[in-house]
Formats: C-alpha cells, structure tokens, sequence
C-alpha cells in the first residue's frame, strides 16, 4: 500500500484525486511512458528530437549543463505539449551550474563540509532549487550522501560530505530540507552506498562491503535521516550489497546478488521495509556498464520496475528501451498491479510539488524574467564564503605566508586543470598565475627540458633560482575513471617534487584531497576542493597572510600513511 497521506508525500484529498483520475486515464502505452526520464545536452539535440520524444509522453527529462536560456526554452515546450506534466531534471550538485551553464557553483559537497557549517549545506540546497526553478526545472539528483571510507574511489571523493556520518546525515538532511522546501525534488543517492569500492559503477558494478551491523550505524543513519527529513525520491546505485541480499535471501547464490537498481530486496525489504521509504525510486543513469553487465537488456529493463524501481534513467536507445519495457508488461514481468504501482508514485511525486495545481492554473510554464535570478549577488557571495571557510591547510612547515613579491620567483607547476565531459568548473591555472604576478612575484610556468641522466641542471642552480615552487593540482574524480593519480612527466618524473629540501614547495589541490598519497615529500600542502575562480581568489588571500587558512578536512587527508605526516 501507498500511503499518499503520510512521508514523504503528504497530499491532500483534492491532490489524491488528481492522482486516482489521471493514472485511470492513461493508456498502457502512457504509463509506460510515465516510467521514462530522458535527458539533452544542448538545444539543438532537443530541437531534433522533440517531437520524438513527446511521442512517448515520458514521465521526465533532464539536462546535463546548457545555457539558461536553452534550459528555459526546453521547459516550457515540453510542458506545453505533455498531457501530464514533467519532472524535469539535473545534476544539481554544486549549485545551479549543474543544469545551467551560467549557474552558481556554490562548491562540492566536500567543500561545504569542510565549513563544518550546517547552514552553508543549507544554502546549497537552497541556491540549486531557485536556480533550477529559474529555467522550468524541478527535480535535482542529490544530495549524494554516499559515505568516502575509501580514498581510491574514483568516483565518491569530493562529491560526499566526506567521511563522517553524522556529518554526512546532518548536511544531507539540510540540503533536502531546504531545496524540498523551494518545491524542487531531491534524489537521495547512491542506495545502499557508495565509497568503500574502489571502482567505478559506471565502468564496473560494484559492491557496498559493510556487513550489516556496520551499514545500519553508518549509511543505514544518513539514509534514515534523510527519509525522515522528507527526502521525496531515493537514487539506488548500480551497487550490491552482499550482506543484506544474503540476509534477506538466505541462500542465494553469489552469481544471484543483483546491485541495488536491480534487486527485489534491497529496493524493498531494506529501503522500503526496514527504512520505511514510502517516496519515489529513481533509477541511476540504465546506459552505465554497472547495470548492463548483470541481465541482457532485454531482460533489464523490465527488471528495474519489476524489482522496485518508479523511474528508469536516461536510455540507451529510446525506441528499443520503451518496446522492450512494453514486451515486459505485455508478458506479466512487470505485473498490471506493479506498474500502477510505479506511476502512482510518480503522480504522487508531482502532486507534491503541485505541478497539477500549475498545470490548471497555467502557471507551469516560467516567465524568462525569473532567470534574473541565476548568479546573483547574494549566491556570489555565498559562494565566496564557502571558499574563504573552506580551505585546509592540511600540513605546513612554516613556507606560509609567502614573504612578499616585489622580486621574488616562483616556479609553478601546472597538473591537470581540465574540466569533465559534465562539469563547467576548471581552467583557472592561468587566472593563479596571474593572481600571483599581481602580487609582485615573477612566475615561471615549467615545462620539461627532456634532458636526462648526466645533463640535469645543477641542483645548486635551482636553489638559487627560484624562492619557492609551487604546484596548482587539478585533478578531478569524474565517471568512467578508474582511479585519480599523478602521472610524472618524462624525463624520471622530471616535474616530481624533487627539490623540497632545498627550495619552500608548496602543494595546492584544487578538487582531490588525496594527493598526499603521491607527494607525501611535500612539508605544506593544502585542499581546497573545487577548482572555481572564488577559491583560488580564496587561495592568494590565505598564500598572502591576509585570511587565515579556516578549513577542517571532513576526511583522511594523509589517505592513512605514516610518511604523509612527516
């Protein structure tokens, strides 16, 4: 049973007629639909495929990052044309620069945690929700409030609140409480919990390693937390949990345990039954090799209703992922009682945002003068707060402040620095630069002379050269890696920090706390967690002396090595 009235959708009986009438109005086709959340990268892919589209009548869409204007543009047509109306979705992880190119990039989650302020949670939650709004949007996937016990994972890492649940559970249930509170949907993710693999699901299904005791003190809290909070949908991963498949399955065979997206008892005997979520299941993205390596696809899709799933994210290939969906309802895998099931949720899920009541009331559709509100001062500014509290200085020797310039030369390295397939943060290594040159110093950008043993410079010259070295790391977790290392250049790592004993060297992580794993020789290192303008304006202000380094590191920083210490 649904309850309609109780957590997290509280609807009214007006809001639950509306349900009960529009799901006895849909075809088998149109519920089928219901099920689907697409997804667009630009305008021009939406304007070749929208009348194909809307020949579904799917339940949703969403957008990795395009401009404002393409985002509001998309909306409102989609709107216009469906006869029940949209979830309409994005990464909403930063801030509004997960749907929307122009959005505030408030920082990850790493970096609000590393505030250890509740409130800058808050805000975050806060600033996705009105910027989503802004452009037709209602529905974000986050917070992730995946637990970061593992440093090598490749794909947890700053996304979490870090490594602590009670923080994690805290900042999560601000979040969702303050973007719920804007109307706009939050997706808790990623059941049962990511951030003990070192994998990543996108590339490789993986596992949750806590046995069950463990996971109930630890993901089992923050889920539970963010349940009771409201939290109206939950993500589950493409992520096993051995423990509790075997626990409510005794005697089920390895080569049987089903990562969560597709597994009758995690998705109901734990979340639904021991957790008790009543909300909305969202699938993770069904074109990950995570889910597409356990079934055939034919056999998948249906499954990922049939074991519990509301929604099924994003598809490979849309035509085939719908008939295969209706070849599953047409041969009782997906049961008439479950997909009624499925789409009341969905319908719950956008009577509580009160998109029926819009819809009536033809407000559904944005006016283009509620976009003035993206990148506002007031987010700017939050934004620049979180920078200056969040940076850690995780280790020092005294290096800092740097003395001043008027003179002084600085080698700096430059390591990465490039933006993901989905982000918009990135290449600020020259905007450092120039920070520095602003501040009097005379900055030399190495590049390696390909010279090798016998023919190095002479180390005596280097101490002589230069005041000090300085590294801009900005090397980024991002999907379809395997891991996130150092890679020193030829010749014998000829950009490693080699001079150390002889010349201050400075290490600066733009996006990983971890690299003291690789530069454990380094005596001053520090985290800053998001490689964004406002942090490195943070960044000098704190190199200068003129803002003390304030950050607390909400993880292992020295990644559980002795030598990283020294």
């Amino acid at each position: 049973m649904i309850d309609l009235k109780g957590n997290p959708f509280s609807l009214k009986d007006d809001d639950i007629e509306w349900v009960n009438k529009t799901l006895a109005g849909l075809s088998t086709e149109e519920k089928v639909g219901q099920l689907f959340c697409l997804i667009h990268r630009n305008e021009e892919e939406w304007r070749e495929e929208a009348d194909f589209v809307l020949k579904f009548q799917p339940g949703g869409t969403g957008y990795r990052p395009m401009k404002g204007e393409s985002c509001w543009t998309v909306s409102n047509y989609y709107q216009g044309k469906s006869k029940v109306p949209m979830l309409i979705s994005g990464n909403l992880e930063k801030g509004g620069s997960g749907i929307i190119t122009e959005g505030t990039n408030i920082g990850s989650n790493m970096q609000i945690a590393a505030t250890d302020d509740v409130e800058n949670a808050r805000r975050l939650g806060l600033v996705c929700a009105k910027e989503a709004k802004a452009v037709g949007a209602n529905w974000g996937f986050s917070p992730c409030i995946d637990i970061d016990y593992n440093f090598r994972s490749p794909i947890t890492n700053t996304r979490t609140f870090g490594s602590d649940p009670d923080r994690v559970a805290a900042m999560g249930k601000a979040y969702v409480e303050a973007m719920q509170s804007e109307g706009v949907l939050t997706s808790i993710k990623h059941f049962p919990g990511d951030g003990t693999d070192e994998r990543d699901q996108h590339v490789v299904t993986t596992y949750n390693s806590m046995s069950c005791e463990e996971w109930d003190e630890t993901y089992g809290k923050v889920y539970k937390t963010c349940i009771d909070a409201g939290a109206l949908s939950v993500m589950p991963g493409h992520i096993m949990h051995p423990a509790y498949s075997r626990h409510f399955r005794p005697g089920i065979k390895d080569s049987e345990i089903m990562p969560a997206t597709l597994s009758y008892e995690l998705l109901n005997d734990l979340l639904r039954g021991k957790l008790g979520f009543n909300g909305m299941i969202v699938s993770d993205a069904t074109t990950m090799v995570g889910m597409m390596t356990k079934l055939p696809r034919a056999a998948a899709v249906p499954q990922i209703i049939a074991a519990g799933c509301d929604i099924f994210l994003y598809s490979r290939n849309l035509e085939e992922d719908f008939q295969l969906m209706m070849d599953g309802v047409k041969d009782g895998r997906i049961t008439g009682e479950r997909l009624d099931e499925a789409v009341t949720r969905i319908l719950a899920t956008k009577a509580a945002l009160g998109l029926h009541e819009k819809q009536k009331n033809n407000t559904l559709l944005t006016e283009s003068r509620e976009m003035e509100i993206i990148n506002n001062e007031e987010y700017r500014q939050w934004a620049r707060e979180v920078a200056d509290q969040s940076i850690t200085l995780v280790k020092s020797d005294g290096t800092l402040p740097l003395m001043p310039g008027k003179g002084k030369k600085i080698l700096l390295h430059k390591i990465g620095d490039n933006a993901g397939a989905h982000s918009v943060s990135g290449g600020n290594f020259g905007y450092f630069r120039e920070k520095l040159e602003k501040e009097g110093y005379e900055v030399e950008v190495f590049e390696p002379s390909m010279v090798f043993e016998m023919r190095v410079r002479k180390y005596q010259d280097v101490m002589d050269d230069y005041d000090y070295i300085i590294y801009f790391c900005a090397l980024a977790t991002k999907s379809n890696q395997t891991t996130v290392r150092i890679e020193w250049l030829e010749p014998i790592g000829a950009n490693a920090p080699a001079y150390v004993a002889g010349v201050p060297t400075v290490f600066i992580s733009m996006e990983n706390p971890y690299h003291l794993l690789d530069v454990p020789m380094v005596k001053t290192y520090i985290n800053t967690y998001s490689n964004t303008r406002d942090n490195v304006d943070a960044l000098v202000e704190k190199l200068m002396g003129r803002s003390e380094f304030k950050g607390k590191s909400p993880v292992d920083p020295f990644c559980k090595r002795w030598d990283t210490r020294l």
